[in-house]
This record gives structure tokens, sequence and C-alpha cells, in this order.
């Protein structure tokens, strides 16, 4: 039977990723180090509904730490979602974390997969954060990455290793640059998450600076399917891919939206912008279109009307 490595496993992504291997009938060995950036009883519900599977094997450890030879033994696929999350947590003294586990957990998983016999894809978790601020909007892969925070940096830094490994060792690499992912289990510290959860409390949502910064916005099934098709298509192999969402939205709208969907007018309250956030990001999904068949399909009013869903469940005590 085939097998899977995802890292990250009971993260956001990452959990999302091994249900559907998991449906496919695909044998997945996932590896988490349920460390506390946020609260590991949240990553406990993300596996819960899989934890049991015959077909999955739990490795509660840090990547560093984990004997990689036995366990790409066998492995088709990696796909490397785990990190150190978050842009505004990733100066000062966070940093070491930022290098630890998105630099050099990456390095020792690349070191293991070019040591691996059956491995036929590395599918690599990187994101929008390595663009900064853009000139070009919607931006494409050929722009040059300028990144405005450490955690952009570190995420840039482990998409060259991979580029390293693949055209020195021909370790089968793939890396998707995520654009703002969404959707149920998404992390405590992400907008979207502390919006619903602020509104379940009838508290005013906290807008960092004057609100009319764009994103695009990416369901947590889209990303999935970028996954999927990115561990499959022979175009992908050593190629660098946006996964957007296909529109760049402001947050003003994002807001009316929500309004929409709880029923009830949503009270704001703006705060100092934050450091090393992005003014607009927007991805030019057409080379991943092109290349792995890559196409968004959930829209934003679909999205957060099921995020909302998972939010009032979530927080139902």
């Amino acid at each position: 039977m085939s097998t899977s490595i995802v890292t990250g496993a009971a993260g956001f992504v990452g959990s999302h990723l091994v249900e559907a291997l998991l449906n496919q009938g695909k044998q997945v060995i996932g590896v988490d180090h349920f460390n506390d950036y946020y609260d590991p009883s949240l990553k406990q519900k993300n596996i819960a509904s899989f934890e049991n599977h015959p077909n999955f094997k739990l490795i509660a450890d840090d990547i560093q730490s984990v004997d990689w030879a036995i366990v790409l033994a066998d492995a088709e696929v990696v796909y490397h979602q785990a990190a150190q999350a978050g842009v505004r947590a990733s100066w000062g003294d966070g940093f070491r974390a930022y290098t630890e586990r998105n630099i050099n957990a990456t390095q020792v998983l690349l070191e293991a997969a070019k040591e691996a016999k059956n491995l036929q894809r590395f599918v690599f978790a990187s994101s929008s954060s390595v663009y900064g601020n853009a000139e070009t909007l919607p931006t494409s892969e050929s722009v040059c990455p300028q990144p405005v925070s450490p955690y952009g940096m570190t995420k840039l830094a482990s998409e060259h290793l991979c580029g390293l490994y693949h055209k020195n060792f021909g370790v089968p690499v793939a890396s998707l640059r995520y654009f703002t992912v969404y959707g149920p289990r998404q992390r405590p510290d992400m907008a979207f998450h502390k919006f619903f959860k602020s509104i379940l409390l009838d508290e005013a949502i906290p807008i960092y600076g004057d609100g009319q910064q764009t994103r695009d916005y990416t369901f947590i099934s889209d990303a999935i399917a970028a996954n999927l098709a990115a561990a499959t298509a022979p175009d992908a192999i050593g190629e660098v891919f946006n996964i957007g969402g296909g529109s760049r939205v402001g947050l003003m709208e994002v807001l009316d939206t929500m309004e929409k969907i709880v029923g009830r007018p949503i009270r704001r309250n703006h705060i100092e912008a934050a450091k090393g956030d992005a003014r607009h990001t927007a991805a030019d999904v057409s080379k991943a279109q092109k290349s792995i068949g890559y196409q968004p399909k959930v829209s934003l009013l679909e999205g957060l009307t099921r995020e909302w869903e998972w939010i009032q469940k979530l927080y139902a005590s």
C-alpha cells in the first residue's frame, strides 16, 4: 500500500491533508510535536476523527529527533506542512523557534529524503509571506521575493533548501506558496478564527491598522487539492507554485460578509498596524493551473460560512 508522510499532521492544514489521504486509501504516517505555540488540546481535536484509523500511525516527536531512515523507508510522498507559524511572533526572542522549526527541520528532512529509495515527491508548504510587499499584483512566481518579516525569511530559506536538494541530489520537490488559508481548524491566532470567536463572545474585533489591507484568501479544501495535485503532476518537480483563492478581497468586505453570515453588526476596534504584515497580497495562479491543474472552487462566502459553523461547535460550551 502507498505510504505518505505528513509533518504537522495535527495542525490546521496537516490534519485535513491526513484525512484526504486516508479517504484515498493511503497509508499515512503523521508527525507532530504538539508544541505549545497554541493550545495542544486543539490539535488533539483536529486528529480525533482519524487518530485510531487502521491506516494511520502518529509519531509525536520533533522532526529533528525522528529516525527518518526508518520512517521514510517505504514512503512515496512527503508532505512537509510542519512549521513555526505566525508573522507577528517571529520578531525578537521568538526567532530561534523559527530558525529551528522552519529552516533546520526542513534541512534534516531533506537530508533524509535524498537517501529515500522509494520517494516520488516531496511537497513543501511555503507561504505568500516570501513576497513581502510585492510591487506587482496579482503576483506571479517570477517576482523576486522580498519578505518583510522574519517568518517570511525562514520560509524563503526553506524553499531555497528544497531547490538545492533537488538540483544537487535529485530530491523530487515541489513548493506551494499558500495565500492566507482559512476554514475549519484554522489556528486560533489567525484572523478569521479570532474574528468569529470575538463575535461569539460579543467582543469588538481587533483590526490592525486602518483596515484597508487586502488579501487573497484560500479555503482549506482548495489548499488540500493543490497538495494532492502537486504530489502526482509530472510538471511539478523542481517548481514553486502560488496557491490562492482566486480573488483579492479587502478586510472591510470580509467584515461585511461576516455580518451577513452571523446576522448582526460587528463591533470593530482599530489597533496599531503590526510590523511584518504585508499591505496587500494577490496570487497569480496561472502557473499552478497549467502545471498541476489547480483551480480554486470555494467562494469566500461559502468558506466563511463553513468556518463559522465550525467555530460555533468548537466553542459550544
